[in-house]
């Protein structure tokens, strides 16, 4: 195995987290909650609103849809719903920051389609495989909806087309996104069908160290250490870097099942610290059968369109595309 570049960084520090002794974590940063807005005032392009989903755990999802709803005959048009997990680095960000908020915004406007944001719990509070629990039990909630056109929730039941529902995650929430397309496979979800999963810089990694992470040891947005204090924070204990839920190659044993999985577009970046496992991961999707389109630019880094408006947009046609 290679040695790491450089030996001393403190990655808890890089992120703002301090470890307290039962194993949780103070965030040692502020950053405003965005509220739902369910009656906008005119003018503005979405409308959203929060649904508890589980009394008991507390998980909420936030659904996004247009305020300029398009309509046939006087009949408004039915809207793919686009299952939206969010990139959190497992222990940071949960689904109500400004930066998910404003991309939901604008992914349901732009994209005509009905969001259901998950907020999902957070490690290290809640380890993996929880955040995968609340994102299968989000889905199945919104299934839920579907069959109960009596009680089901409005938004979903007037305005959402649910032979068409797509599964979207970025960074984490790819990670997420994916073992989402793999659980669903276990269920009768009819009349909600999966049309398809787009995986944004998928978060993956693995012990041994890959080129672009030596290259990119220190980057500035995802240092190496940083990245692997994550892995510890969310990993079960016990477990290492090679672990499935973490390392794509293990899923290989449940290739069957993985070749189940409909139509997937991955989307990455050359100067992404985790580029050559998002490559990984598209490799075992191939090698299992599965329809896939891969699109790596070599230029771009990890969370590009959150600081390059130009980016976003291409991101956003790029999933127009997919679901068009």
């Amino acid at each position: 195995m290679s040695r790491d570049p450089v030996p001393a960084f403190d990655a808890y520090k890089h992120l703002n987290l301090s470890i307290n002794p039962d194993g949780s974590c103070t965030r040692n940063f502020e950053y405003p909650i965005v509220d739902p807005d369910p009656s906008p005032s005119p003018g503005k392009l979405t409308a959203s609103k929060d649904i508890t989903i589980n009394l008991e755990t507390g998980v909420t999802v936030r659904i996004f849809r247009p305020t300029n709803l398009p309509s046939n005959d006087n009949t408004i048009a039915r809207l793919p719903i686009l299952i939206h997990l969010h990139g959190s680095g497992w222990v940071l960000y949960p689904a109500n920051s400004p930066a998910n908020s404003r991309g939901c915004s604008q992914m349901a406007s732009e994209l005509t389609v009905i969001i259901v944001s998950v907020n999902y719990r957070l490690a290290p509070e809640n380890r993996l495989p929880t955040q995968y629990d609340d994102a299968l039990e989000a889905l199945l909630w919104v299934k839920r909806q579907a069959v109960d056109q009596t009680n089901g929730e409005p938004w979903l039941r007037d305005y959402a087309d649910f032979s068409r529902c797509y599964i979207f995650g970025s960074s984490t929430g790819a990670n997420l996104a994916f073992q989402l397309a793999l659980r669903s496979l276990d269920h009768d979800l009819t009349p909600l069908k999966i049309d398809g999963s787009v995986f944004y810089q998928p978060f993956y990694g693995g012990k041994a160290r890959t080129k672009a992470e030596l290259k990119n040891f220190a980057d500035p947005v995802m240092p190496v250490p940083a990245i692997d204090a994550m892995w510890e924070l969310s990993l079960p204990k016990g477990v290492d870097r090679d672990h499935r839920y973490c390392n794509p190659v293990g899923y290989l044993p449940q290739k069957e099942k993985v070749g189940r999985l409909g139509r997937c577009l991955v989307i990455g970046y050359g100067g992404d610290t985790l580029v050559d496992h998002q490559q990984d991961f598209v490799e075992m999707l191939v090698t299992a059968g599965v329809r896939v389109e891969a699109k790596f630019d070599d230029a771009g880094f990890h969370g590009i369109e959150l600081v390059d408006p130009r980016r976003a947009v291409a991101l956003l046609n790029m999933i127009r595309e997919f679901i068009n």
